[in-house]
Formats: structure tokens, C-alpha cells, sequence
């Protein structure tokens, strides 16, 4: 793939992240799919602290996408901190059979969204 179509591709995604991670997170864990998106027991702090996390960072990846070069670090960012919070609940998932739901929920999630802008993000932005 050419980098100004990988370039065209990043935009998109930047936008679809953004809207799900203001819009998709809180459905998933408050209606569509809680028991892949919460934790067992419930816990509305850390749920509403996490949600306005994503929301904050969904907005400023949609603000990125109008110029993915200029915010290379917050797209990098967006890839790193998934990887780390997917590890992180990857682990805790293995750990307490209550939350193995979120081996099929969130953790694949969050590294589908790494994966993805780290595919798409162009060579020359990539590696700084």
C-alpha cells in the first residue's frame, strides 16, 4: 500500500477511533456488552473516569485527522497506551476467571486499535 493511501486510510481510522471511543465505549460497557467491557464486580469511578479518558482522546484523534503528521506523537500515544492498557486487562482477564468475558471484549479491542494506526501510520512519521 502507498503511503498517501495509507496516509488516506489513517484519516479514516482516526475518525472511526474517535467516534468509538466517544460514542462505543459507553455503550459497550453500559448497554451493548457489559460483560465483555466492565469489570466484575462494577465499578462506576473507575467506569466514568476511563470513559471521559477515551472521550478526551476520541476527540483530539478526530482533530487529528485532519493532519495525522502533525500529531504523530498523540497517534503514537493512542498505539502505546493501547498496547499497555490491553496488556495490563489482558493479564488481569487471566488472572480472575470473573473478567474472562474481556478476552473477547476490550483486550482484542484495544489491540485491534494499535494494530491498525500502527499499519497505517506512514514510514516516515513511524519511527521518531
Amino acid at each position: 500500500m502507498e503511503q498517501d493511501e495509507k496516509l488516506r486510510y489513517l484519516r479514516m481510522a482516526l475518525y472511526g477511533v474517535g467516534i468509538i471511543f466517544i460514542v462505543g465505549v459507553p455503550a459497550m460497557m453500559l448497554w451493548i456488552w457489559p460483560s465483555g467491557w466492565r469489570w466484575t464486580p462494577p465499578q462506576p469511578e473507575y467506569e466514568q473516569m476511563i470513559m471521559g479518558i477515551y472521550a478526551t482522546l476520541g476527540v483530539f484523534l478526530i482533530l487529528a485527522a485532519k493532519d495525522p503528521l502533525a500529531s504523530a506523537s498523540l497517534i503514537r500515544f493512542t498505539i502505546w497506551s493501547s498496547i499497555v492498557h490491553g496488556g495490563i486487562m489482558l493479564v488481569r482477564a487471566v488472572m480472575d476467571e470473573t473478567d474472562r468475558a474481556n478476552l473477547l471484549g476490550d483486550v482484542p479491542g484495544l489491540f485491534l486499535v494499535a494494530f491498525v494506526l500502527w499499519y497505517l501510520m506512514p514510514k516516515r512519521a513511524r519511527v521518531q
